[in-house]
């Protein structure tokens, strides 16, 4: 379900008109199990895997974590993907699109709200919630978003850019 939901809303970011957006597929990113010698606070990465991955979060300003809910908690390859870098996430904001059954992925978001903050960064309290996703997935694999997840990722995205462009002052 990852797929079609994160390709709906880089569509929707990009209508949105204030990101640059790319999608950043976790599975074709392909992060093994974090490999790395040293502590990534010290950016000295041996793989270059690493290396490429420190160059997509380095250039980014803000994300959004398309993430459903495992086990009542964090997707364990986005927390494997946080968990692979330091600098280059630091004061940088973040917003999430969840998704799952009754909870809507939201027990997921609140668990990885714990990691960001750790790593500096700012999850916004505004996001996306989609319960039942499979409800809105048709038989191409295609999202179908409603009116109520349309205004709840434009609330975010409002949110995302004030705290986008406030953030560049701590990181410069």
């Amino acid at each position: 379900m990852g797929l079609p939901v994160g390709q709906w809303f880089v569509e929707h970011a990009k209508g949105h008109g204030k990101f640059e957006v790319e999608l950043v597929d976790l599975k074709e990113v392909g992060l093994p199990l974090i490999d790395e010698p040293k502590h990534p606070r010290l950016g000295q990465y041996e793989h270059e895997h690493t290396r490429r991955w420190s160059a997509t979060v380095s250039a980014s300003d803000a994300f959004v974590f398309v993430t459903p809910e495992y086990n009542y908690s964090s997707a364990p390859a986005l927390l494997n993907a946080l968990d692979f870098l330091y600098t280059e996430w630091l004061y940088k904001p973040c917003g999430f699109v969840s998704y799952g059954g009754v909870s809507g992925g939201l027990r997921s978001v609140q668990m990885t709200k714990l990691i960001v903050t750790s790593l500096k960064m700012v999850p916004l309290p505004e996001g996306v919630s989609i319960p039942f996703v499979a409800k809105h997935v048709d038989e191409q694999q295609k999202f179908k978003s409603d009116d109520h997840i349309d205004k709840s990722a434009n609330v975010m995205l409002d949110e995302l850019i004030r705290w986008t462009n406030a953030m560049k002052v701590l990181r410069s």
